[in-house]
C-alpha cells in the first residue's frame, strides 16, 4: 500500500462480498497463529451469523465479530458468554502486512463501536494472545482502552489468552494519537 492509498481507505469499512471469502481465508490462515485456522465451510458459516464482517479496501483488512447470541464454540466466546449477558465479542480482526501502519485496524474498530452503540450495546470483549505473544494487538487494544477480566489456558495448552473488555463510552476518552502507527 503506498501511502496515497491509505487516505482512499478512509473510506466506510464495507461488507464483506462472497466473491471475497477466498482472499478472506488466506488472510485469516496466514494469521493463525494469532488468530486460528480456518476452513473454507467455517469461514461461510462464521459470516453468516456475524454482527460484524467488514473489511477495509479491497481486503487490506478485516473485522469479524459476534454478539452473545451466536451458536458459537470457540472456548474464548464461550468464556465471555458463561460472564456477561450481553455483549459484542471480536472474534478475528487482521490486516495484511502492506497495509499496516495506516491506522486502519482502528477504523475498523471505531466502526465496530459505532454499529455495536447502534445497536445497543455496551460492551466489547475480546482475547489477545499472551503464549505465544502478540504485542501489536497488545498495543492496539491498551490503546483503544480494553482492560483485562481474566486469563486462560487454551488449545491443550499451546496457547494462553488475556480476555479483554471495553465498556462503550470509555473508548471516547482515549487520546487520539495512543496507538502506534
Amino acid at each position: 500500500m503506498k501511502k496515497g492509498d491509505a487516505v482512499k481507505t478512509r473510506a466506510a469499512p464495507l461488507p464483506i462480498s462472497r466473491d471475497l471469502h477466498g482472499e478472506v481465508l488466506a488472510l485469516n490462515n496466514a494469521h493463525a497463529v494469532e488468530l486460528s485456522w480456518l476452513e473454507p465451510g467455517e469461514l461461510f458459516a462464521l459470516l453468516g451469523q456475524a454482527f460484524y464482517a467488514r473489511r477495509v479496501g479491497k481486503l487490506d483488512a478485516f473485522l469479524l465479530a459476534f454478539d452473545q447470541g451466536a451458536s458459537y464454540d470457540s472456548p474464548n466466546y464461550l468464556w465471555f458468554r458463561e460472564r456477561y449477558p450481553r455483549f459484542v465479542y471480536v472474534d478475528r480482526v487482521v490486516v495484511a502486512a502492506g497495509a499496516r501502519g495506516h491506522g486502519l485496524a482502528r477504523l475498523l474498530y471505531d466502526d465496530l463501536f459505532r454499529c455495536a452503540r447502534v445497536a445497543g450495546h455496551d460492551l466489547v470483549v475480546c482475547e489477545v494472545n499472551v503464549e505465544p505473544p502478540n504485542p501489536v494487538s497488545d498495543a492496539l487494544h491498551a490503546a483503544l482502552g480494553f482492560a483485562e477480566v481474566g486469563r486462560a489456558s487454551i488449545d491443550e495448552g499451546k496457547k494462553t489468552v488475556r480476555y479483554l473488555r471495553l465498556s462503550l463510552g470509555s473508548e471516547l476518552k482515549r487520546a487520539p494519537a495512543s496507538l502506534p502507527r
